[in-house]
């Protein structure tokens, strides 16, 4: 979408903003997990995903560090690119209808891969161990619910060619262009 011309507002790159050295949300997570959770200055990012995926009391801790922060960094983000005469600014956000997002955003597109897909993905692609990987899944709302929400469904299970082919369509459908 960003090479058809969206502005992308990414919630990950907003996460890792959010706590990086020296934010206020670096100095919060330290000081709610303890030192071993920094590593040469840094969140150790490895180590806290593993904490946060099994451990759903801490998950919830931690989002409620870094959702603050992550929706005032997106919001900014937002606003920069509607000053530069942005014509469509796309929010991506993985966990959005977790979060019970989803009624904050006039059109929501959801890029689909079945449950087996994104498991493979994870372990092959993402070198992360299976159980790990079925954590990550698990802790999410089921893939065939978010499918049902949203207004725009972007099948990923096939090639980079054929996923292209629909973005490409639906947005076409959504602009007009």
């Amino acid at each position: 979408m960003r090479d058809l011309g969206a502005d992308i507002v990414d919630a990950d790159e907003a996460a890792h903003a959010a706590y990086a050295p020296g934010t206020r949300g670096f100095d919060a997570v330290v000081r709610e997990f303890g030192p071993e959770y920094e590593r040469d200055g840094s969140i150790d990012r490895g180590r806290l995903g593993r904490l946060v995926f099994d451990d759903e009391d801490a998950r919830r801790r931690l989002n409620a560090i870094v959702h603050p922060l992550v929706r005032e960094w997106m919001a900014e983000r937002t606003r920069e690119a509607a000053e530069r005469g942005a014509e469509v600014v796309i929010q991506d956000v993985p966990l959005l209808y977790e979060n019970g997002l989803e009624d904050l955003f006039s059109s929501v597109v959801l890029v689909y891969a079945p449950e087996d897909v994104q498991l493979e993905r994870l372990v092959h692609e993402r070198g992360l161990n299976k159980d790990r990987a079925q954590a990550m899944i698990a802790a999410q709302m089921p893939i065939d619910e978010k499918r049902r929400r949203a207004h725009h469904v972007i099948d990923n299970s096939g090639t980079r060619e054929e996923t292209r082919r629909q973005v490409e369509e639906m947005w076409a459908q959504m602009t007009g262009r």
